[in-house]
């Protein structure tokens, strides 16, 4: 029970779509402008670098709240399950992000939301997302590209921190749960990049820039 628990926790959190509602205050559908997406990178390249970083903040905290309420409800009761159990809150507000309810279940693509599940994991996992995410960012400006990277590595770095007893008090059935769900997590982010990942093939990706070349001009809705 405490999994569903987690997962519907962490799906309410999700519906906080701050993409949505910041456009909304700024008299847009976010969702009918630039990629359609309610996602940080639409927002930035829509509504500017400013919007961008606003909403990239408010995805990362709301998974990070997600984790943090189910540590709190669950972390005395139930300890050796403490990690597994944040995983399943993070993966409900991934969804609750990609697919809110009250939006037609359109959303964006929970790569912010999954930074915010990185951010308040494990420390170790701090320092593989930014250096994977901003290394790969900084020098190609392709945000699919660094975003689908920063996945593989997550549930690699998952896997190998489980083998290596990193996540203390866990037992390998809980382990291989992780890793499977950590896995289904990546299989959706892929999913919900296909598009990027075939212009990323054709070199033909968007690239992307915080002071410059981003802004899409209201006047021009979605293709």
């Amino acid at each position: 029970m405490e999994r569903i628990y987690c997962i519907a926790i962490g799906y309410l959190f999700g519906l906080f779509q701050t993409a949505y509602f910041y456009g909304r205050v700024h008299g847009i559908d976010i969702r009918q402008y630039g990629s359609g997406n309610a996602g940080s990178t639409n927002a930035l390249r829509v509504l500017g670098t400013k919007a961008g970083l606003i909403v990239l903040a408010g995805d990362c905290l709301k998974c990070m709240a997600a984790v943090w309420v189910s540590r709190l409800l669950f972390g005395n009761s139930h300890p050796d399950m403490i990690y597994l159990l944040s995983l399943y809150a993070g993966a409900g507000a991934v969804l609750g992000h990609n697919y809110p309810f009250y939006m037609n279940f359109k959303g964006g693509k929970g790569i912010a939301a999954t930074a915010g599940l990185i951010l308040s994991f494990h420390p170790y996992f701090i320092i593989m997302g930014v250096a994977v995410f901003f290394g790969i960012f900084f020098t190609t400006h392709l945000v699919s590209l660094g975003s689908l990277l920063v996945y593989l590595g997550f549930v690699i770095e998952i896997v190998v921190c489980g083998q290596m007893g990193v996540f203390a008090g866990v037992t390998q059935a809980q382990l291989i749960e992780m890793y499977v769900l950590s896995l289904l997590l990546a299989i959706l982010a892929y999913w919900k990049h296909r598009e990027n990942i075939v212009r990323l093939l054709h070199g033909n990706e968007r690239r992307t820039y915080l002071l410059k070349k981003n802004k899409v001009d209201l006047e021009e809705k979605k293709m």
